[in-house]
């Protein structure tokens, strides 16, 4: 733990020193630089005084977020100006050796100075993720796009040919702070022409009370002819603070499950039910929260157990995880899994069928779209709501809709 603390004031010591050494190479006014100085003792001090004061029997609040925000900030930039100089600093010592050892260059005067053109470029990167993280603070986090995916199957039933289902994900309603944002929100998903809505979990960061002032919001979501289901996230069972007693927890988790009742989902604990269309059928399955890295709730067996290998299958699984330990090689052939859990980190870069990339991909396989496995897939939602960053940047939050179609993919 000590370790831990020592090498963590190290590293911002570095990237202090770093930013430092770049806003010194460009201003010469002294008390600019004096203020500079204090700005940062202040933000540094303020912002390990507040993580210190977090209360685990409150969990996240718009205090923590703020928090979080301001840390992200100050420190992303200046990371960026610290890989530069840190670069820049690489180049100066090799060729202080150069000098030294092949041109007898006195050795006051063999180290070069720092340029002053690197350290405009290292404050000109740095100004792109600063602007870019109060964009998500301010507008990126109520951003609504709509996410249309077509998906061909070829054993798909006649009369589900051309369904349409809504997805909506990680709604986190404990962070919202814009009731005019979510309300235009649900006027997206009730514009959607769809059979049927599925929601895929975390309808709150931690306490059931956090969804009540929103509950009324929720509740103008349309009803579908096919229905309006639901599954459990991680973060629905009440586990990421300290309960007084295991009473409160349990009686917090009921609350929760009750909300999706309350706002006209049917919540499906590792169970199914079948959406009959005409002569046809399809399998909806619903499990809890199954993880790799997070609660193992989930029961795949017990909830398609009476679910004929036939059958065509659409899957709710919150965390996508599941699908690449679990699902995708399932001897009962899971057609579609809806996922969501990842939230593309709110942070990355994504040009719609072309390229995204996000630090979510080094941590799951499947972190945001569509993916396939011998023609069984997964879709993975980017989230409705925010955590802990009180934004998005690049990863805008989510309403999913997906077509079934019938037919063969074109390789």
């Amino acid at each position: 733990m000590i370790l831990r603390f020592v090498i963590l004031c190290a590293l911002f010591l570095l990237i202090e020193f770093y930013s430092y050494q770049a806003f010194r190479t460009l201003i010469k006014l002294r008390w600019v630089l004096i203020a500079y100085q204090v700005i940062s003792v202040l933000l540094l001090v303020f912002i390990v005084y507040s993580f210190t004061q977090f209360d685990r029997s409150v969990g996240q609040t718009r205090y923590t977020m703020f928090t979080m925000g301001l840390m992200l900030l100050v420190y992303v930039p200046k990371i960026v100006i610290t890989l530069i100089l840190f670069g820049e600093d690489i180049f100066r010592i090799g060729a202080s050796i150069l000098n030294y050892f092949m041109y007898n260059v006195p050795r006051r005067e063999m180290m070069p100075e720092r340029r002053r053109f690197v350290s405009q470029l290292a404050l000109g990167l740095a100004a792109v993720p600063f602007l870019s993280l109060i964009y998500g603070i301010f507008e990126g986090k109520y951003n609504f796009k709509v996410f249309k995916q077509t998906i061909l199957f070829p054993d798909l039933p006649d009369a589900f040919d051309g369904f349409k289902i809504t997805q909506i994900s990680d709604v986190h309603s404990g962070s919202f702070d814009n009731p005019e944002k979510i309300s235009y929100a649900i006027d997206l998903i009730n514009e959607q022409e769809s059979d049927m809505i599925l929601f895929t979990g975390d309808i709150v960061n931690t306490h059931a009370k956090e969804m009540h002032p929103w509950i009324d919001v929720f509740n103008r979501i349309k009803e579908y002819k096919y229905g309006k289901f639901a599954i459990l996230g991680n973060h629905d069972y009440g586990e990421y603070v300290t309960w007084p007693s295991e009473k409160q927890k349990s009686e917090n988790f009921q609350s929760i499950k009750d909300l999706y009742g309350q706002i006209g989902f049917r919540l499906m604990l590792n169970e199914h039910t079948y959406i009959q269309k005409g002569n046809d059928k399809i399998a909806l399955i619903g499990v809890e929260n199954w993880g790799v890295n997070f609660k193992k709730a989930g029961d795949l067996n017990k909830a398609a157990a009476e679910v004929a290998q036939e059958d065509f299958k659409i899957l709710m699984s919150h965390d996508p995880s599941h699908w690449d330990a679990e699902i995708k090689e399932h001897p009962k052939n899971f057609h579609l899994t809806f996922s969501g859990h990842t939230h593309g980190m709110q942070f990355g870069i994504e040009i719609p069928g072309y390229f995204k990339w996000s630090l979510a991909q080094y941590i799951y396989k499947q972190w945001a779209g569509l993916y396939e496995n011998l023609g069984r897939y997964v879709y993975v939602n980017r989230g409705f709501g925010f955590h802990a960053y009180p934004g998005r940047v690049g990863i805008m939050p989510e309403i999913t809709v997906v077509e079934l179609k019938k037919g063969n993919n074109v390789a």
